[in-house]
């Protein structure tokens, strides 16, 4: 895909140079060692900021009577990572990415945390060119969408606490997280936990910081609950 065809999905044209800088990862600027190139981390800060208040803003005048807590919950589901990810995916931003070889052989095109910090790069580099009222139509159409699922599915229960709460209920044990690695240099480590429920492993999952990982590794076990719960515990 084009980058005009990337335009095309995001519904505005966007500064050339902003918008590859959006597109820049870290180990792409460590790997060609050209001064002259910067990385997405400045535009994702600013993106971060400008997706927080359009998500705030729009949560606050579709529940007018909904109180801070609630709204609170609401907005975590629709900013965490794995959320921007996969809008992320749905447009393709992955095939854009500029990485390093090494990022790129270890899957780092379709990596959670690299695809949802280069989705509020992208929005940082379309607030810089087109301004805010921009932010607002891309991010309502991209983002906000899935508020009505959330709320009916309580999707803004994050994984660990659904995790603790079925298990809890079913097996009467809480789940316990472990690290099982840590890899990258510090500026962009990569860790890997394990959750296991009594003494059986029930998932695994990466991120950049722990709890990053501990909500992936819950996810996992989530989605394979009913054949591990039966593996595990009903046949006991």
């Amino acid at each position: 895909m084009k980058m005009n065809e990337l335009e095309a999905k995001i519904g505005f044209k966007i500064d050339s140079n902003l918008l590859t800088e959006a597109l820049t990862h870290r180990s792409y600027i460590n790997e060609v060692k050209d001064d002259s190139l910067r990385h997405n981390e400045r535009l994702e800060f600013i993106g971060d900021a400008v997706l927080e208040l359009v998500v705030t803003e729009f949560l606050f005048n579709k529940y007018p009577d909904s109180p801070e807590g609630v709204l609170t919950s609401y907005r975590s589901a629709l900013v965490k990572t794995e959320s921007l990810a996969s809008e992320a995916r749905r447009l393709g931003l992955g095939e854009h990415i500029l990485m390093s070889r090494g990022e790129e052989q270890t899957g780092g095109r379709d990596r959670t945390y690299i695809l949802a910090n280069t989705f509020e790069a992208v929005i940082g580099s379309l607030y810089l060119s087109n301004g805010y009222q921009a932010c607002v139509e891309f991010i309502e159409k991209n983002v906000c969408y899935k508020i009505d699922d959330i709320v009916r599915d309580r999707g803004d229960i994050d994984s660990k606490s659904r995790l603790q709460e079925i298990s809890q209920e079913l097996t009467k044990i809480t789940p316990v997280y472990e690290l099982v690695d840590a890899t990258g240099p510090d500026h962009d480590k990569t860790f890997e936990i394990l959750v296991r429920i009594g003494e059986f492993e029930f998932g695994r999952g990466k991120g950049k910081n722990k709890q990053e990982a501990q909500q992936s590794a819950a996810s996992v076990a989530l989605e394979n609950w009913d054949k591990l719960y039966k593996k595990y515990f009903e046949s006991r």
